[in-house]
């Protein structure tokens, strides 16, 4: 049974926690789709001033869109095109994106009009993408760079340990 936990100390040494906990839950798993639902969850409950959190996975019929995955949220695009958008765009470029202010963000897929700020990151196993973690947030300014490593390695717990 899961509890939830009070995170404590700096963000890096929250984000250590949150790792702990993943780690626990996925331990022995190998169920993807249970995996990244877990995930979804743990972030949900860790992440403060979100609206959406969640996975979109590269499809496995048309490699040149990436499709809804498990997430914690409104109702969501189902797809979105490689190149197109926040996600579209991380995927491509294999990088994590912070966007501070998503309607500066040139082709952005506005799937709620509620999100002010945007982090994606990137979902790589052995070099290969698989697809990306996305994270929206009402507020503008809501993600740093100590969010892009702490998520960086939160997704590197699920594909990579």
């Amino acid at each position: 049974m899961f509890e939830k936990t009070a995170y404590t100390g700096s963000k890096q040494e929250q984000y250590q926690q949150l790792a702990t906990q993943l780690t626990s839950l996925i331990t022995g798993e190998t169920n993807q789709i249970a995996n990244l639902s877990n995930a979804a969850a743990l972030l949900n409950v860790f992440l403060e001033d979100i609206n959406w959190v969640g996975f979109y996975l590269l499809d496995e019929v048309n490699e040149n869109e990436l499709v809804l995955g498990p997430f914690q949220g409104l109702p969501a695009c189902i797809r979105i095109p490689l190149g197109k958008g926040v996600c579209g765009t991380a995927a491509i470029k294999k990088e994590t994106l912070v966007v501070p202010n998503v309607h500066q963000f040139p082709g952005h897929i506005a799937c709620d009009a509620a999100s002010q700020s945007e982090i994606v990151v990137p979902l790589i196993k052995d070099g290969q993408l698989l697809g990306v973690l996305d994270v929206d947030s009402p507020s503008l300014n809501r993600f740093d760079n100590e969010d892009a490593l702490g998520l960086q390695k939160f997704v590197d717990i699920i594909y990579n340990s």
